[in-house]
Parts: C-alpha cells; sequence; structure tokens
C-alpha cells in the first residue's frame, strides 16, 4: 500500500484555528483559543486521517524572493492581533518539542515548502495530504497522489472540488489566479478582470501565455483592452502565485516518521500551565493511535492462498483442472532483467478468488520444503494445456524460457486487453485492482527488503503475495472480457488474439537477440569527446576569466550577465535562464556562446549515449546490448524501447552516426535494413481515396516531386521539392499555417497560401481529414487500420486540450496504422525464421526493421523480406520499402 506524508500549512492553519475558536484564556490570562485548536488537531491525528510521515511548513522570517519580483508584494497586509502573535512562538515551540519536524527555507513562503515537498514525496510514490484550505496550493492537486484536507471541516478537497469552486483544474489555477489577482497578498492580476472573466479565458486558452498568443482572437472588446494594458502585470502575477518546486526535499524521509511515544505527553507539563487539560485528559483516556486508518467505502476482496510445496500437493490440483479452464499465471523471480533473473516460484489460478504459490527457489535459514525445478518443469508443461492469462506476459515467457528452456503458450494479456480498451490509461495490475475491484495489493516494496530479492522473503508471505497476483489476474481477465462484450468490442480482443497476444513473443524473440556493438568504437569516441569537452572547457574558462561549473544554469546565467554583461531575459530567485532559445538568441553577442552549446551537446552525446552504451556492452562477454521493447508504451501503437533506449539516437545530427556507427554485426554476418517507404503517405492515399494521390503511387512517382509540381508549377518543381514534403508530412502531424511558416522560414500568409494550394490539388485530403475529426468528436476515438482505438476523454477537456485531441486523433490514424503494418510483418516474419540461425530480427525504429544476416544468404532472405513487407495487407497502393546492407547500423542510411 502507498504510504502517505502529510504537510502541514502551519501558520495559515494557526491562524485559521485563533479565528475559528473563542477568545479563550488561560487562568493567568494568557490567550489560549489558537493553541487549543492547534493541539485538538494533534490529538485527532490518527483518527481524523492515517499517515506514515508528518511535517510542519514554516514561513522564513524576512522578505522573499516574491519582493525582488514585485516590490509592493504583501505590502498592504493587516496588523496581526496581539493575542495571535503571543500565541504563534509557544505553537511553534510545541511542534519541536513534541518531536515532529518542521521545514523552511530562508528567501521562500511554506507555500513554496509544500509545493516542494510534494513534488518530491510524488517522485517517491508517496501520497500527499496537504493541511490546509488555502487556494493558493491549489495548484499543487493531483487527485491520484497530492490532495488538501480541511482539518476543521474534516473534508478532502480534490481535483472536483477545485473545479466545482472555481471552474477551472488545478493545472489552471495559476494562471486564473494570475488574472484575477489577489488583494490579500497584492498580488496585482489583471485590473477589471474578475473571477467569471478569468475562468472564461482559462477555460478556452489554459494559460496566460496562450490567451496573449490569441489576443486578437477574443471576442469581447473589454477584454482585450483590459489584457493589453496590464500584461506585464499579468506575467509577474504570474510568477508571484506560482508556486516553487526546487526548495526542499526529502532527502532522508524516516526524520518524518511519525513520534512512536505520544508526541503530547512530552509537552504535558507546559499543557497545564496553560489550563489545557482536557487535551491531557483525552491523551489519558484514549491514548493516541497514529496508525487508525479512516474507514473507507471499500469492499474487501477476500481470497485463499494455498500453498503448493510438494509434488503431491502440486500435481493433485494440476490434475484436477478442467480442459479448456482459464488459467492465470504469473512468476516470482530474483531480478526485473530477465537474462539475469532465476525463479523463486510461480502462482497460478482457474477459480473464483483462489490462488496457488508454487515455491522453487526461497533460499533463507529454516525454508520449508519447495518444489525441484525438474517437477516444476513438469507442472509447466501440465499447465501448458490449459488456456494461459497473464499480466504482463513477455516477462513470464522469458524466465520460463531461460530457466526451464521451455516456451509457454498464451490465451490472452490482460495488460495487453486494458491497453486496446484504452491505450491511454493506467495499465498495471496494482492500477486495474483499484479500479475494476476497488483493492489495494500488497506491495513489492512492503514485502522485500533493501538490497534483497524475492528469494529472501518468507514462503508463507510470498504464497499470500503471488497468489493475489493470480487472482486479480483472472479476476481482471473475466472483467475485461465482459466489458469488450457489453461495449461490442469484441473485435478488439479478436485481434489481441490475432496478433497482439503473440506479437509479445516476437518482441521477447528480439530482446534475446540483442545486437552486438564495437567496443573500440566507442571507446575512441568516449576519448575523443572527453578530449573535447576538456578543451571546450578550458576555451571557456579562459574566455569567462574564470573557472565556474558548466553544467550548473545558476553559476553560467551568473558568467554571462552579470561577469560578461550579456542580455539577460528576466532574473527569477532561482538565477537567470540560459536555456538553448536563450543561447541561440546570444548567439552573435559573445564567442563563448558557440562553445557553449557545442559543449552542451558533447557533454549530452557523452552522458547520454557513449558511456551508458560503453558500461551495457562490458557487461556482456559476447559485447552485445540487449534493450526492453514496450508493446503497450504509446498510444498510437507504436513501439518503444528502454534500458538502453534505442529508438531516440539523433537521426540527423554527426553525434547520432557516430553512435550508430558502434552497432555492428557478428563476424560472418550483416545488418540488413529495410525500411517502409512514406508509409504514412501511402496510408492517407488508401483511407483518402484522392485520385491525384493514388494515381502516383500506382504509378510508382515522387510523391514530394508530384506535390510539388501541383503547387508550383513544373518548372519551380524540383527546386521546391524539399517545401512540398514538409506540407506531405506536416498535414498528417497537424501542422497549420504557422508551424510550416516556422518550419520552411516564411511568412505565414505564404505558407497558408501553400496549404490551399494542396487542397486544391489533392480535393478529396481536406474532406478526408476533417472527417476524421468529426468521428472523433462524434465517437471519442480513432481507429487504426485493423480497427486498433485511441480513446479521448472530451468530457473533461477544455478548448485547447479538445484541438490537441483532434491533432493526435488524426496522427494516429496514420501512425497507427504503420504501426499495425509493421508488427504484421514482424510476426509474420518471426513464425517463419524463429528457428532459422541464419537470420535474427534485431530492432524496430518505427517503420524500419533491421536484421543480423549471414553474409552467403544475404539476397536470398532479404528477397524474401521485401516479399512478405510490400506484400502483408492488400491496400488501394502498393507498399514499397527499401532494402539497405552494411557493417554497421550508420551505413543503412
Amino acid at each position: 500500500m502507498k504510504k502517505t506524508i502529510t504537510v502541514i500549512d502551519t501558520f495559515g492553519f494557526l491562524f485559521r484555528s485563533y479565528y475559528a475558536l473563542p477568545p479563550l484564556k488561560s487562568k493567568q490570562g494568557f490567550p489560549t483559543g489558537l493553541l487549543t485548536g492547534f493541539m485538538n488537531f494533534i490529538a485527532n491525528i490518527g483518527k481524523d486521517f492515517h499517515t506514515d510521515y508528518l511535517v510542519f511548513a514554516l514561513d522564513s522570517k524576512g522578505d522573499t524572493f516574491r519582493n525582488e519580483i514585485y516590490s509592493e508584494y504583501k505590502a498592504h497586509r493587516p496588523d496581526v492581533p496581539e493575542d495571535l502573535l503571543k500565541q504563534l512562538p509557544v505553537a511553534i515551540d510545541w511542534i519541536e518539542k513534541m518531536g515532529f519536524q518542521t521545514a523552511s527555507r530562508v528567501g521562500f513562503e511554506a507555500d513554496d515548502i509544500i509545493a516542494s515537498i510534494a513534488h518530491d514525496a510524488k517522485t517517491k510514490d508517496l501520497e500527499v495530504r496537504i493541511v490546509s484550505h488555502d487556494k493558493d496550493l491549489y495548484q499543487l492537486i493531483d487527485d491520484d497522489t497530492i490532495y488538501l484536507f480541511d482539518p476543521i471541516k474534516k473534508t478532502v478537497i480534490n481535483e472536483d472540488k477545485c473545479l466545482e469552486k472555481y471552474g477551472v483544474s488545478p493545472k489552471q489555477f495559476t494562471d486564473y489566479q494570475a488574472l484575477l489577482g489577489d488583494s490579500a497578498d497584492n498580488v496585482p492580476g489583471v485590473k477589471g478582470v474578475g473571477a467569471k472573466t478569468a475562468q472564461a479565458l482559462v477555460s478556452q486558452y489554459n494559460t496566460i501565455e496562450n490567451i496573449y498568443e490569441n489576443l486578437e482572437n477574443i471576442e469581447k472588446t473589454r477584454w482585450k483592452n483590459l489584457l493589453e494594458a496590464s500584461k506585464e502585470m499579468a506575467f509577474i502575477s504570474k510568477e508571484l502565485v506560482t508556486l516553487k518546486v526546487d526548495c526542499h526535499v526529502l532527502d532522508e524521509i524516516d526524520k518524518f516518521t511519525l513520534p512512536k511515544e505520544n508526541p503530547i505527553l512530552k509537552i504535558a507539563d507546559t499543557l497545564v500551565e496553560y489550563d489545557l487539560n482536557r487535551i491531557i485528559d483525552r491523551v489519558n483516556k484514549d491514548g493516541l493511535n497514529y496508525k487508525t486508518k479512516i474507514p473507507q467505502k471499500e469492499e474487501k476482496l477476500l481470497f485463499d492462498s494455498v500453498l503448493l510445496n510438494t509434488k503431491e500437493k502440486l500435481f493433485d490440483v494440476l490434475n484436477s483442472i478442467k480442459k479448456d479452464s482459464i488459467v492465470a499465471f504469473d512468476t516470482e523471480t530474483t531480478d526485473l532483467d530477465t537474462k539475469d533473473a532465476k525463479i523463486v516460484g510461480f502462482s497460478f489460478s482457474f477459480e473464483e478468488n483462489k490462488g496457488y504459490y508454487v515455491p522453487i527457489g526461497h533460499f533463507y535459514l529454516g525454508v520449508c520444503e519447495q518444489i525441484s525445478l525438474e517437477d516444476a518443469k513438469e507442472a509447466l508443461i501440465k499447465l501448458n494445456e490449459f488456456n494461459l492469462v497473464a499480466q504482463n506476459f513477455k516477462y513470464d515467457y522469458e524466465i520460463i524460457k531461460v530457466n526451464f528452456d521451455l516456451q509457454m503458450n498464451l490465451y490472452a494479456d490482460t495488460m495487453i486487453m486494458s491497453w486496446l480498451l484504452n491505450p491511454s490509461s493506467k495499465l498495471g495490475l496494482d492500477a486495474k485492482a483499484k479500479e475494476y475491484f476497488n483493492h489495494t495489493m500488497v506491495a513489492f516494496k512492503d514485502l522485500v527488503k533493501k538490497g534483497e530479492n524475492f528469494s529472501s522473503v518468507e514462503v508463507e508471505k510470498a504464497c499470500i503475495y503471488a497468489s493475489e497476483d493470480a487472482v486479480i489476474t483472472l479476476k481482471l481477465f473475466n472483467k475485461l472480457k465482459q466489458t469488450f462484450n457489453s461495449l461490442n468490442l469484441n473485435y478488439l480482443f479478436e485481434l489481441g488474439q490475432t496478433l497482439e497476444f503473440e506479437f509479445t513473443k516476437v518482441l521477447a524473440y528480439m530482446q534475446e537477440n540483442g545486437i552486438k556493438i564495437d567496443i573500440s568504437i566507442l571507446e575512441e569516441l568516449k576519448e575523443k569527446s572527453l578530449k573535447h569537452l576538456q578543451e571546450l572547457t578550458n576555451s571557456i574558462y579562459e574566455l569567462a576569466q574564470c573557472e565556474f561549473n558548466i553544467n550548473s544554469p545558476k553559476q553560467l546565467g551568473e558568467v554571462l550577465f552579470d561577469k560578461l554583461g550579456l542580455t539577460a531575459s528576466k532574473k527569477t530567485k532561482s538565477g537567470y535562464s540560459t536555456n538553448e532559445m536563450v543561447l541561440q538568441k546570444l548567439y552573435k553577442e559573445h564567442k563563448i556562446i558557440p562553445l557553449l552549446l557545442d559543449y552542451r551537446e558533447s557533454h549530452k552525446l557523452q552522458s547520454t549515449y557513449i558511456e551508458p552504451l560503453l558500461n551495457l556492452a562490458k557487461q556482456r562477454n559476447n559485447r552485445r546490448i540487449y534493450t526492453s521493447f514496450l508493446q503497450t508504451g504509446t498510444a498510437t501503437g507504436r513501439l518503444s524501447s528502454k534500458n538502453p533506449n534505442l529508438q531516440n539516437i539523433p537521426v540527423k545530427s554527426e553525434a547520432g552516426a557516430l553512435i550508430r556507427s558502434a552497432f555492428i554485426p557478428k563476424e560472418g554476418f550483416s545488418l540488413v535494413g529495410i525500411d517502409y517507404s512514406q508509409i504514412e503517405l501511402r496510408l492517407l492515399a488508401h483511407f483518402s481515396e484522392d485520385e491525384a494521390l493514388l494515381e502516383a503511387f500506382n504509378n510508382n512517382l515522387d510523391i514530394h516531386n508530384q506535390t510539388a509540381i501541383k503547387i508550383f508549377g513544373k518548372e519551380e518543381a524540383s527546386s521546391k521539392r524539399a517545401i512540398a514534403k514538409s506540407i506531405n508530412f506536416g498535414l498528417i502531424y497537424g501542422m497549420g499555417s504557422r508551424k510550416l511558416a516556422d518550419t520552411l522560414g516564411i511568412k505565414t500568409k505564404e505558407a497558408k497560401s501553400y496549404i490551399e494550394s494542396y487542397f486544391q490539388a489533392f480535393k478529396s485530403v481536406k474532406d478526408y481529414l476533417k472527417s476524421i475529426e468529426d468521428s472523433i468528436l462524434e465517437t471519442g476515438y480513432v481507429e487504426t487500420l485493423l480497427k486498433r482505438r485511441r480513446v479521448f476523454d472530451f468530457d473533461s477537456a477544455n478548448g485547447m486540450q479538445k484541438a490537441a485531441f483532434l491533432r493526435e486523433g488524426v496522427n494516429t490514424k496514420f501512425q497507427g496504422s504503420a504501426a499495425d503494418l509493421i508488427k504484421l510483418s514482424m510476426l509474420k516474419i518471426w513464425q517463419k525464421y524463429k528457428n532459422n540461425d541464419d537470420i535474427k530480427m534485431l530492432l524496430q525504429i518505427h517503420d524500419e526493421l533491421i536484421f543480423e544476416i549471414k553474409n552467403e544468404k544475404i539476397e536470398e532472405i532479404g528477397e524474401d523480406l521485401v516479399e512478405i513487407m510490400e506484400n502483408i495487407v492488400e491496400l488501394k497502393i502498393p507498399l514499397k520499402v527499401s532494402k539497405n546492407i552494411g557493417k554497421s547500423w550508420q551505413e543503412l542510411k
């Protein structure tokens, strides 16, 4: 279960306590209303809410960075009542004496501390409860992980509450506040703009930046005039209300654990002095139950976990399973890397709410009897006779293959089923258990100690954990199957059975193959890169006339703008901006700038590609690296890869070329790259049935040249081919006239005329693209060639998001259909050649497949691969591929 950190908006809470309670006083006449409210809150921890960690965020004394941005910030705040001022330091003193942690930083407000802790806690997978009702903190709300809790009303403030109260989402809140301003903090905002106007503008345009970019499109003249008059103040206001997320981190999270001993008892004598006897009575009577969880409307999912640790028990159960049963299956291992992982056990479930666990490789003193590898293999062969269902089957498939040299069959993969239903949804088993069954699963991190692996987990605990995985997988399969039926989407499940489920084995096969690296090339490249970086560093130091950390934006900003006096963009509390856009604008101002840009590119090459690839290649004696392909990693259906990501190595840069040259075939083999030619444009011709496009492709004409002829005429066609190419591909990706103008470096008006000429030449295209958008708006989804769906949530989308959905939908139609085609090809090629040692399929990079083929077989096999890929489906135009052969990946280009 996810752990929770509670962050207290200390002064905000204390101020509210002061005003919420009557003016209480001790017998000595000292005010105690604020202190009473505060101690009531402390006494209710564990009753009003459960938490694992707690921290009190405090304002620091003196001005903050916001006063540098706007000197009038918080300039007109009323005086604080004397009774309140007397109680504040007492309350702060009690916090520390009780053993709670506080957090503050000079130059920042408590709200910034809260934002930073929330941001850091989210990265650590913690749930964040912010005790406050301050609207300035609404921008932090993230319903999955971060929400506000009003301790007086005892209510949770989430995204729905934010929308209900203000009409904008938390992500839009800073822009809403920037327009509206805040009289309490003296944030100016846009003079004359009230809550309704601010809400309307933000709902339509989403951000301040976008509002001002679209100023001419705002229909109400008054709004336009108000915005123009206060433009500077609008942007200053946004800076003022935007909370910082980089001023506090939770390095030692255990420091924030709740005190084990009752904290109130630590200040019991002091409480008596202030006549707060009722608090003491409550503690003595009830105690403080920190770990009491608020009862949730969560139906407890009960299931039986059955341990099968003898051969007799195991086969008694296996032999009781009916022939055509659906059986959910899962493995437990020592490692996430399937190449190094040893199997520890496996679980399965074929009955409602009952799971079985088979321990194989648990290793600790006093471990119980376990199943031998021989008997486990026999059991797996028996399981293979049933309809096996798994969550992320590719992993289990690889584990069984590596550990038992056995290939498991698959009836369905629940992760892929979830993805087929909605590729943008959360696909993990934990998330699905919560979504469909309101069930919180046992967390791996709560079971396996740091530095250990699953083999050290007690068999009894492992049994519960593993059985739960199998039980939930079976329940999820049944639920998803029912959903496919009820929504008339059985064809998506059939697509899973004909392509997607089996395709997991294709990816496992490619991952097993890996690709060889020429270490000497990378070593040489590393040496040259380090030398070049050192030379650049020396030259930069010389021009700067000082040494500094070039990778530190803060230090670099000080050198460029304070020391060298270059023209700076606005300075914020964190320093000057030195991003690439800023440096490009300064390119001709000083000789140091080109060197800095060169340094950044070289440093990225070194740290992101050269060293990681070199380290991975050195780990294996065969000098091969093994990426992991993600079948469900994108909403369009394209594959992605990780550890390492081989799909984002720069294509057009010299750096990318050098990296690719280190990818080589094994001895006696060559690399062969086969790339679908202009696949998205061919799909556009197929779907739109535009006569001019069909004619061009069916007659094997140069489509970009044909486009140039249609727009610019024959005489200018060859010189304008690049422009035509930009238009051809741009329209598929939703590029408008402004984007085309930026791409080509021309005026928007000229770009608009090109697009109009294009649509006149290819008459059916515009209507077809519009029909895709109309269909998405009507149905809420788009379908690819094989009828895979991408679903869009228009109900909770604003104007900008809806426009983005339409662009993404059009893109998915073509990119997703291209992904369908290459997957079909990969499956067919794998089915034919998976046991042939003369050819290995190594990589898929979007529309290209890369193979390692024995030199003597390149012509024969290469021709067959081209034949398969060009005839994988029958479209209204021919599919074409280009084939390249080389001794490195780079030579395939």
